[in-house]
């Protein structure tokens, strides 16, 4: 049996055979798994990448740390810092002992070889963490003449959270970047293009109350657009037209500093709003913007289609006390996010719905030998869903409750302000619904519906589905 004492002695000598063994990795190669394990106050690991030809380098990674896990104070994460040449590029927080699938931007490459290292930041690692491994699964490089292209060469890089009150390293362990990605549209100018960028952050510590949140966008995370640019025909950004959201969510024009043409952006608020002051924060995070929205589906359908940030979601929560001890539908309060129905909905306002007088939805869902109507908003002022764009929204039910017990959905007209407007609302489809399964991944929704259900006044109310 080895000795305690003896444990991290071994842990280092197969860091540095690890380092010593680096295998090298050509691009696109998924099969050629590389695992690059890095200790604390370990020597650090590198792998070869060898690139057949200039562009934009992404590489795709399934990433673990043993003990580490979001839920755990102490052991939230393990913070690997990547270098690309000996160039500083991004931070991983790695968040579970399970491998979890993660994708890093490195910047433009030209062809040939280059060294990805990997390394044990101990300085920002809380301590219960030990070591971690980055699994290299592929390293794929976009050229300048991939459709792709432009979206990836304009990508912004984000810098942590720097708050006066906050650790330099608050990101380690709180509102995490979890992933990024761009939508694409038609400029004004015939042949050019705008780019918006948005990331999704574990949560907010300031800004919306989580249980507002569930109700209002269906998730605890943080989802916000960082950066929006407009670029010509070849990709190359139109001066004077790259902005940035602000704090206070304002829109505010970029005068900050490029790496290429990647901005790059400070975390500023406690609610993850942009600033693109000198950078001064030391984490920084070079997400992978490539993933794009479906056409008519909400920003939440990217969680969806990455199915560990639910999990991440329901951890931070969970350690920062924020869930009640036994889940009540009957409160507002926020309960274990396993008991909430998870719906993305669509609807038109018709007429006008700003201001302090507005008409929302909210969700009803009746259950099998159950008269209750568990409602999304809680019969909470404001909570109703207003925009009309696909919305996500959630409905807290009792623990337990099974896709089966599901009676009725149902779309209920809900004033908001002091005076009702009179205008009516249709609801035209349920894109998705699915519960929260024992380890807070999502289940497979069984929700669907399209039709035209219109809500007025005189009629408020209509079962959009029924089991």
């Amino acid at each position: 049996m080895t000795s305690r004492s003896a444990r991290p002695i071994l842990g280092l000598l197969l860091a540095l055979l690890l380092a010593l063994l680096a295998a090298t990795i050509p691009a696109g190669a998924a099969h050629a798994v590389v695992n690059l394990t890095v200790v604390r106050g370990g020597a650090d690991s590198s792998t070869t990448l060898n690139l057949a030809s200039a562009g934009e380098a992404i590489v795709d990674l399934a990433v673990s740390a043993p003990g580490v896990s979001w839920g755990t104070t102490g052991s939230e994460s393990a913070v690997v810092s990547l270098s690309v040449d000996g160039r500083y590029q991004s931070d991983l927080v790695v968040m579970s002992d399970q491998p979890t699938a993660r994708s890093i931007a490195l910047g433009y490459l030209s062809g040939g070889s280059h060294t990805l290292t990997a390394h044990f930041a101990a300085d920002r690692s809380p301590a219960g963490a030990t070591s971690a491994t980055i699994a290299l699964n592929a390293v794929r490089v976009i050229a300048s003449t991939d459709v792709a292209y432009a979206a990836l060469a304009n990508a912004p890089v984000v810098y942590g959270r720097l708050l006066k009150k906050a650790s330099p390293f608050a990101n380690a362990t709180t509102d995490t970047p979890l992933l990024a990605w761009h939508e694409a549209t038609a400029a004004t100018t015939p042949g050019d293009t705008v780019l918006e960028y948005s990331v999704v952050w574990s949560n907010e510590d300031g800004g919306t109350a989580s249980p507002a949140l569930m109700a209002r966008w269906g998730r605890t995370t943080d989802i916000e657009w960082i950066y929006r640019v407009e670029v010509d025909a070849a990709g190359a950004p139109v001066p004077g037209t790259a902005v940035y959201q602000g704090a206070n969510h304002a829109t505010k024009s970029f005068g900050g500093t490029y790496e290429g043409a990647h901005p790059l952006l400070q975390t500023c608020t406690s609610n993850n709003n942009m600033c693109d002051a000198k950078v001064s924060d030391p984490m920084r995070f070079a997400l992978d913007a490539e993933q794009t929205r479906a056409t008519a589906r909400a920003r939440e359908s990217l969680m969806d289609a990455n199915p560990w940030t639910y999990r991440v979601m329901a951890q931070e929560m969970l350690r920062e006390g924020q869930v009640e001890v036994l889940s009540d539908p009957a409160t507002a309060a926020m309960g274990d996010q396993r008991t909430y129905l998870y719906v993305e909905f669509a609807k038109q306002t018709n007429g006008a719905n700003d201001g302090n007088n507005w008409i929302g939805v909210a969700l009803g869902v009746r259950l099998a030998g159950d008269q209750t109507l568990y409602r999304s908003d809680h019969l909470t002022a404001g909570w109703a869903i207003q925009r009309d764009v696909p919305a996500a929204t959630t409905v807290e039910l009792p623990a337990g409750t099974i896709a089966a017990d599901i009676a009725q959905v149902v779309a209920i007209r809900t004033p908001s302000g002091s005076k009702d407007t009179g205008v009516s609302v249709t609801v035209t489809s349920i894109n998705r619904g699915f519960f929260l399964n024992g380890s807070y991944l999502p289940q497979t929704s069984f929700l669907s519906w399209t039709g035209s259900a219109t809500l007025t006044q005189a009629s408020p109310s209509a079962v959009l589905f029924q089991n």
